[in-house]
Protein backbone atom coordinates (compact mmCIF):
# COMPACT_ATOMS: atom_id res chain seq x y z
CA UNK A 1 0.00 0.00 0.00
CA UNK A 2 2.08 3.01 -1.56
CA UNK A 3 0.11 6.38 -0.91
CA UNK A 4 1.18 9.02 -3.66
CA UNK A 5 2.90 12.01 -2.49
CA UNK A 6 0.67 14.05 -4.56
CA UNK A 7 -3.04 12.79 -3.21
CA UNK A 8 -4.30 14.77 -0.72
CA UNK A 9 -4.41 13.77 2.60
CA UNK A 10 -7.95 13.54 4.17
CA UNK A 11 -7.56 15.37 7.46
CA UNK A 12 -10.92 14.70 8.50
CA UNK A 13 -10.29 10.89 8.34
CA UNK A 14 -7.06 11.25 10.12
CA UNK A 15 -8.09 13.07 13.19
CA UNK A 16 -11.03 10.59 13.49
CA UNK A 17 -8.85 7.64 13.29
CA UNK A 18 -6.01 9.11 16.22
CA UNK A 19 -9.43 9.67 18.11
CA UNK A 20 -9.99 5.66 17.91
CA UNK A 21 -8.43 3.08 20.25
CA UNK A 22 -6.21 5.80 22.25
CA UNK A 23 -5.15 3.14 24.82
CA UNK A 24 -2.70 1.84 22.15
CA UNK A 25 -0.43 4.71 21.73
CA UNK A 26 1.83 4.79 18.93
CA UNK A 27 0.38 1.60 17.56
CA UNK A 28 -2.45 3.52 15.04
CA UNK A 29 -4.21 2.12 12.71
CA UNK A 30 -2.17 2.50 10.02
CA UNK A 31 0.37 0.14 11.42
CA UNK A 32 1.04 -2.60 9.12
CA UNK A 33 3.20 -5.13 11.19
CA UNK A 34 2.21 -8.56 12.20
CA UNK A 35 1.92 -6.89 16.02
CA UNK A 36 1.96 -10.15 18.16
CA UNK A 37 4.23 -11.76 15.76
CA UNK A 38 6.92 -9.15 15.88
CA UNK A 39 6.55 -9.04 19.62
CA UNK A 40 7.51 -12.57 19.80
CA UNK A 41 10.49 -12.28 17.81
CA UNK A 42 11.37 -8.97 20.01
CA UNK A 43 11.16 -11.15 22.94
CA UNK A 44 13.38 -13.21 21.62
CA UNK A 45 16.01 -10.68 20.54
CA UNK A 46 15.58 -9.28 24.33
CA UNK A 47 16.33 -13.11 25.75
CA UNK A 48 18.99 -13.13 23.75
CA UNK A 49 20.33 -9.64 24.75
CA UNK A 50 20.30 -11.14 28.08
CA UNK A 51 22.46 -14.15 27.86
CA UNK A 52 24.92 -12.48 26.23
CA UNK A 53 25.09 -9.80 28.84
CA UNK A 54 25.31 -12.72 31.43
CA UNK A 55 28.04 -14.48 29.06
CA UNK A 56 30.00 -11.39 28.91
CA UNK A 57 30.05 -10.39 32.63
CA UNK A 58 31.31 -14.18 32.89
CA UNK A 59 33.97 -13.68 31.24
CA UNK A 60 34.97 -10.60 32.24
CA UNK A 61 35.21 -11.97 35.63
CA UNK A 62 36.95 -14.96 34.84
CA UNK A 63 39.76 -13.97 32.60
CA UNK A 64 42.83 -15.23 33.42
CA UNK A 65 46.49 -14.38 31.85
CA UNK A 66 48.65 -12.23 30.56
CA UNK A 67 45.93 -10.56 28.40
CA UNK A 68 43.49 -11.07 31.08
CA UNK A 69 42.73 -7.06 31.99
CA UNK A 70 42.48 -5.96 28.74
CA UNK A 71 40.19 -8.55 26.97
CA UNK A 72 38.05 -8.48 30.87
CA UNK A 73 37.84 -5.11 29.90
CA UNK A 74 36.55 -5.63 26.53
CA UNK A 75 34.03 -8.13 27.81
CA UNK A 76 32.84 -5.75 30.26
CA UNK A 77 32.57 -3.10 27.73
CA UNK A 78 30.19 -5.38 25.69
CA UNK A 79 28.71 -6.65 28.27
CA UNK A 80 27.31 -3.06 29.13
CA UNK A 81 26.79 -2.57 25.23
CA UNK A 82 24.40 -5.60 25.13
CA UNK A 83 22.38 -4.61 28.24
CA UNK A 84 21.50 -1.25 26.37
CA UNK A 85 20.41 -2.66 23.41
CA UNK A 86 17.97 -5.29 26.06
CA UNK A 87 16.94 -1.90 27.22
CA UNK A 88 16.00 -1.11 23.77
CA UNK A 89 14.15 -3.71 22.76
CA UNK A 90 12.36 -3.80 26.18
CA UNK A 91 11.13 -0.43 25.65
CA UNK A 92 9.69 -0.73 22.33
CA UNK A 93 8.25 -3.49 23.28
CA UNK A 94 6.27 -1.53 25.73
CA UNK A 95 5.88 1.08 23.04
CA UNK A 96 3.73 -1.80 20.61
CA UNK A 97 1.71 -2.83 23.40
CA UNK A 98 3.64 -5.69 24.85
CA UNK A 99 5.25 -6.63 27.80
CA UNK A 100 9.42 -7.37 27.98
CA UNK A 101 9.81 -10.99 28.86
CA UNK A 102 12.33 -11.04 31.38
CA UNK A 103 11.73 -13.87 33.17
CA UNK A 104 14.73 -16.35 34.29
CA UNK A 105 12.58 -19.40 33.99
CA UNK A 106 12.98 -19.52 29.96
CA UNK A 107 15.65 -17.12 29.18
CA UNK A 108 17.60 -19.71 27.27
CA UNK A 109 14.84 -21.30 25.73
CA UNK A 110 14.11 -17.78 24.09
CA UNK A 111 17.64 -16.79 23.10
CA UNK A 112 18.94 -17.80 20.19
CA UNK A 113 22.42 -17.75 21.70
CA UNK A 114 23.26 -20.21 23.79
CA UNK A 115 25.58 -19.72 27.21
CA UNK A 116 28.83 -21.35 26.66
CA UNK A 117 31.01 -20.35 29.38
CA UNK A 118 34.13 -21.09 27.62
CA UNK A 119 37.55 -22.37 29.58
CA UNK A 120 40.84 -19.81 29.53
CA UNK A 121 40.64 -16.58 27.18
CA UNK A 122 40.40 -18.07 23.80
CA UNK A 123 37.37 -20.38 23.72
CA UNK A 124 35.62 -17.27 25.75
CA UNK A 125 36.48 -14.90 23.01
CA UNK A 126 35.34 -17.55 20.54
CA UNK A 127 32.19 -18.70 22.44
CA UNK A 128 30.91 -14.85 22.73
CA UNK A 129 32.04 -14.48 18.48
CA UNK A 130 29.60 -17.02 18.21
CA UNK A 131 27.04 -15.76 20.10
CA UNK A 132 27.92 -12.48 18.08
CA UNK A 133 27.71 -13.50 14.48
CA UNK A 134 23.92 -15.75 15.59
CA UNK A 135 22.68 -12.39 17.00
CA UNK A 136 23.98 -10.18 13.21
CA UNK A 137 22.27 -13.36 11.44
CA UNK A 138 19.04 -12.82 13.58
CA UNK A 139 18.73 -9.09 13.10
CA UNK A 140 19.59 -9.39 9.44
CA UNK A 141 16.90 -12.08 9.25
CA UNK A 142 13.95 -9.76 11.38
CA UNK A 143 14.83 -6.73 10.01
CA UNK A 144 13.89 -8.43 6.33
CA UNK A 145 11.19 -9.89 7.49
CA UNK A 146 9.62 -6.34 8.20
CA UNK A 147 9.11 -5.26 4.80
CA UNK A 148 8.83 -1.57 5.45
CA UNK A 149 6.29 -2.72 7.63
CA UNK A 150 7.31 -0.66 11.00
CA UNK A 151 10.71 2.05 10.15
CA UNK A 152 10.41 2.41 13.66
CA UNK A 153 11.50 -0.84 14.97
CA UNK A 154 13.28 -1.99 11.69
CA UNK A 155 15.90 1.58 12.69
CA UNK A 156 16.16 0.21 16.16
CA UNK A 157 17.19 -3.51 14.96
CA UNK A 158 19.87 -1.50 12.30
CA UNK A 159 21.25 -0.05 14.91
CA UNK A 160 22.11 -2.77 17.42
CA UNK A 161 22.70 -4.64 14.44
CA UNK A 162 25.68 -1.87 13.51
CA UNK A 163 27.19 -2.72 17.77
CA UNK A 164 26.87 -6.45 17.23
CA UNK A 165 29.00 -6.52 13.91
CA UNK A 166 31.39 -3.61 15.69
CA UNK A 167 31.50 -6.51 18.49
CA UNK A 168 32.37 -9.82 16.11
CA UNK A 169 34.80 -7.69 14.51
CA UNK A 170 36.45 -6.61 18.13
CA UNK A 171 36.30 -10.20 19.15
CA UNK A 172 37.95 -11.80 15.43
CA UNK A 173 40.68 -8.68 15.75
CA UNK A 174 41.22 -10.65 19.41
CA UNK A 175 41.59 -13.70 18.23
CA UNK A 176 43.55 -13.14 15.16
CA UNK A 177 46.27 -11.04 16.95
CA UNK A 178 47.10 -12.25 20.49
CA UNK A 179 50.03 -14.69 21.19
CA UNK A 180 47.55 -18.10 21.51
CA UNK A 181 50.00 -19.22 23.83
CA UNK A 182 48.89 -16.09 26.46
CA UNK A 183 45.11 -16.54 25.32
CA UNK A 184 44.84 -20.56 26.47
CA UNK A 185 43.70 -21.87 29.34
CA UNK A 186 46.27 -22.30 32.27
CA UNK A 187 47.23 -25.27 33.10
CA UNK A 188 46.79 -26.69 36.43
CA UNK A 189 50.28 -26.65 38.68
CA UNK A 190 51.97 -29.79 39.08
CA UNK A 191 51.87 -31.44 42.81
CA UNK A 192 54.97 -31.96 44.41
CA UNK A 193 55.77 -35.01 45.38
Amino acid sequence: MTESLQAPLDLGALRQRARQHLEQGAVTAGYQADREQLLLQLNAALATELVCVLRYRYHHFMARGIHAQAVGAEFLAHANEELAHADLLAERIVQLGGRPDFSPATLLARSHAEYVPGEGLTDMIREDLVAERIAIDSYRHLIGALHGQDPTTRRLLEGILAVEEEHADDLADLLQHAPQAALAPARPALLAL
